[in-house]
């Protein structure tokens, strides 16, 4: 019978020490027997406004020491049908973002060919496009559930054509997406002009605006998402700063009038059956949050995200 990794339990060892990786599970140098490979990519140098992010992963991972590893709500258990490891943090270079983002793209190219799904903890938006190269060498173009308050879809931004702002217009134009089953969710904010959105939906992207969703439950359109999408694979990039600043202020670019972290939960559980092949979440920046309450939030995320994967027993369907 396989053994897989588990978390270390908070009566075996106090949760206040152990590893510094997510949810103390084994940290691995080898992907071998591998289901999933939690990693750090620490990195702001994409960012336009407030940098920090570059402390996420470190964060996210200490903040993660309180997560037990059943769902109390919907019976997951991703440790019992998947061995999950944290392999550490990709060696970005900071003094250069498109050296960052070669190293970002041959590392998941790397983890991809041996199967292994790949769950990364950011840093900057940036790092999200050459996942998206890796991952559709790997399985064509995905399907993406991008949760965020902006679009991403700037065409430059100083000049400089990758950017955490403009990660999905280059995606769109490298046909990484299957543009008619890309869902951005929990848009909000200021903008330039109209054509900022309307020029992404004339590709076929999707748009639920945060102002549609306040004070609504978010679970019958995740199952809406979940049969659009089929059994196609299927990217999620989650930008913590789709919550409102109330649940997240440790952010990059916040914006008010976000998601709250129950309407988080809720979406993320909808999405259950769908075929996963990877997810990141990023723009957590510690420095913004002296009280470590944006990277919890990002920890327990992740976590609901694992209990989605495909490969795991059945679980209760809850409506959060």
């Amino acid at each position: 019978m396989k053994e897989f990794n588990q978390p270390i339990s908070g009566n075996d060892l106090a949760r206040f020490s152990g590893p510094n990786t997510y949810m103390r599970l084994p940290q691995a140098t080898s992907l071998d027997g591998l289901d999933v490979a939690v990693l750090g990519v620490p990195m702001d140098i994409g960012t336009s406004w407030r940098s920090g992010t570059r402390f996420g992963p470190k964060q996210i991972r200490a903040e993660s020491a309180m997560i037990r590893p059943y769902n109390m709500t919907t019976g997951g258990a991703p440790f019992d049908h998947l061995n999950v490891a944290d392999i550490g943090d990709l060696a970005i270079n900071t003094f250069n973002l498109p050296e960052s983002l070669r190293i970002i793209e041959e590392s998941y190219d790397a983890i991809l060919s041996q199967n292994v799904v790949p769950v990364a903890m950011g840093g900057d938006h940036s790092i999200t496009l050459p996942i998206l190269r890796a991952i559709a060498r790997k399985h064509g173009p995905v399907a993406l559930i991008h949760l965020d308050a902006h679009a991403d879809v700037n065409d430059e931004m100083f000049g400089e054509k990758e950017t955490h702002g403009t990660v999905f217009r280059r995606a769109h134009e490298e046909g990484l997406l299957v543009d008619d089953k890309v869902y951005q969710i929990g848009l909000r904010g200021t903008g330039y002009g109209p054509n900022d959105l309307k020029e992404p939906q004339g590709w076929g992207f999707q748009h639920f605006l945060a102002s549609e969703l306040w004070n609504r439950s978010l679970h019958n359109m995740g199952a809406e998402i979940r049969r659009d999408i089929g059994p196609r694979p299927v990217y999620i990039s989650y930008d913590i700063d789709s919550l409102d600043p109330a649940f997240a202020p440790g952010t990059g670019t916040p914006e008010i009038g976000g998601l709250t972290s129950m309407q988080a939960l809720e979406l993320i559980r909808a999405f259950k059956g769908i075929n996963l092949v990877g997810f990141d979440l990023v723009e957590v920046s510690p420095p913004y949050d002296p009280s470590g309450n944006t990277a919890l939030v990002a920890a327990n995320l992740i976590y609901e995200m694992l209990c989605i994967l495909p490969g795991q027993g059945p679980e209760r369907t809850a409506e959060a």
